[in-house]
């Protein structure tokens, strides 16, 4: 074979031993047993140590060198391996290690102390993560922000300042929109329990109606949802609340958008440099419009108004087009993941700017619990009730994911983008889904965007899929005539 056929091959093995190791991190936080936590953490640094070794093997620089592009699969796969390779060499292998057995630690420090409601407990833990990924950073940026370096882990070629600027263009029709809406009066809101094993079944009929294919996933519970795996193996949590069975549904549909957009992609590219969503803010672009333009608008919700009709029985909400509104209520809260799609960014915004103070060393660890609160109580204009509903809501931390958080948003950018085009190009879109028939658009999506894995770069996909450059405009212009429109406005 040629240079390129063996580096191919030879990132393919890679790859498969990476998804074991992603298997490791499902199990830790579905199955395993709590008390093979420190095990697991040894399990976890092995498998990095073999993974950076094959990652930094001067043979793929070698194999790099040696290997000319012939198609635009070829091109992007060498893009691909390179970035990853380049990375790899300045990042020391005691340091992976250190990270994957760290982080692996951290995650069931910090799901303890969210039960117990005790910062102090996970502070000591955080702080470990925090400067291991200060090192990595310091290690790869070459001269450049620590911050940015930790951002382009999950989407390539952006940095603080263009996430900053994203967000000052998004926060003041957001933060006036919030204002208009919550002057208003609220919609009615649920008030009665709903068994989990009910909310368990809806939600997977959920997952099937969105096109997740359960011969290739499962759907478990999680402390957190979260999505794992790719191509023939991509799997879902998801989590009840007894009081709250829209957290249970749309966890489930938020993940299922991440896991379509892994079954979807290409076949020929599976276990290959792009058998994988090409970013995170593209990746979130797929859950957050599977969970909210699809999921939330007004034709879907009166099919899933029939749904829980015929789960729950009668309970309490006088016909589809007060659902509408009960599923799409403003209203104060502290929890990112429930938040309604007015104020979602907001709160994605306050972790952004935590983040990166914590990062540059401005923010010290001990002081983060009253930078939050504080924070919190300036945007939304009521405090903090306790930590679990603060700053230990979210795993990100524990698991060192920092320059994670914005890409939510961005997501939630390209999300307004991609919703524009597929409007125009799927006029009948509304019929179906008031039948529960998502497929016009998640056909739609699985061809614009899904199928490509990471063929093309983030903004190049976005904007061949929608026609335009990723911009904000879309976006918002979409959630002001939304709420406007139940809201009165």
């Amino acid at each position: 074979m040629g240079a390129y056929e063996d580096l191919i091959a030879f990132d393919r093995e890679t790859r498969a031993l990476s998804e074991v190791a992603r298997r490791l991190g499902w199990d830790q936080e579905t199955m395993m047993p709590e008390g093979a936590t420190p095990q697991r953490a040894e399990e976890h640094a092995a498998m990095a140590k073999v993974l950076h070794a094959r990652r930094t093997d001067p043979r793929v620089g070698e194999w790099l060198d040696a290997s000319t592009a012939t198609d635009d699969v070829s091109a992007a796969s060498l893009y691909q391996i390179r970035r990853d390779y380049e990375r790899a060499v300045k990042l020391p292998a005691d340091l992976a290690a250190a990270l994957a057995k760290v982080t692996s630690l951290a995650h069931r420090v910090w799901a303890q102390a969210r039960d117990d409601n005790d910062v102090a407990a996970f502070l000591p833990m955080l702080t470990e993560v925090l400067n291991l990924r200060r090192q990595e950073a310091a290690a790869v940026r070459q001269g450049g922000k620590a911050y940015d370096a930790l951002i382009d882990t999950y989407e390539p070629d952006t940095t603080e300042a263009e996430i900053s600027a994203l967000f000052d263009a998004l926060r003041p029709r957001l933060v006036a929109l919030r204002a208009a809406v919550l002057d208003r009066p609220a919609p009615p809101e649920l008030s009665q329990e709903f068994d989990e094993a009910g909310q368990l079944a809806l939600s997977t009929k959920l997952a099937l109606t969105f096109g997740y294919d359960l011969e290739k996933g499962r759907i478990d519970k999680a402390v957190h949802p979260f999505s794992s795996g790719s191509g023939l193996d991509a799997r879902i949590t998801t989590r009840t609340s007894l009081d709250d069975p829209f957290n249970c549904f749309y966890s489930t549909v938020h993940e299922v958008g991440h896991a379509c957009y892994e079954q979807n992609i290409d076949q020929a590219y599976l276990l290959t440099p792009l058998g994988g969503g090409v970013s995170m803010g593209v990746h979130e672009s797929q859950s957050r419009i599977y969970e909210n333009q699809i999921g939330r608008s007004r034709a879907f919700t009166g099919w899933l108004y029939a749904q829980m009709r015929d789960q729950f029985g009668d309970f309490g909400i006088d016909g589809p087009q007060a659902f509408y509104a009960c599923v799409n209520r403003v209203a104060d809260g502290y929890i990112r993941t429930e938040a309604d799609e007015v104020q979602y960014n907001l709160h994605v915004m306050l972790r952004f700017d935590l983040e990166r103070a914590l990062v540059s060393g401005d923010l010290a660890v001990n002081d983060l619990e009253a930078a939050w609160n504080d924070r919190f109580l300036s945007d939304f204009g009521y405090a903090v009730d306790e930590p679990s509903n603060g700053v230990l809501q979210d795993v990100h931390w524990s698991e060192g994911l920092f320059g994670y958080f914005p890409t939510y948003s961005l997501g939630n950018v390209y999300a307004g983008c991609l919703n524009a085009n597929m409007r125009q190009d799927a006029p009948g879109l509304d019929a179906a889904l008031a039948e529960g028939d998502t497929s016009p658009a998640t056909n739609w999506l699985r061809e614009k965007v899904q199928q490509h894995g990471a063929l093309m770069k983030p903004v190049e996909l976005i904007t061949q899929a929608s026609g335009q450059a990723p911009t904000v405009e879309p976006l918002l212009d979409y959630l002001e005539a939304k709420f406007s429109d139940i809201y009165g406005l």
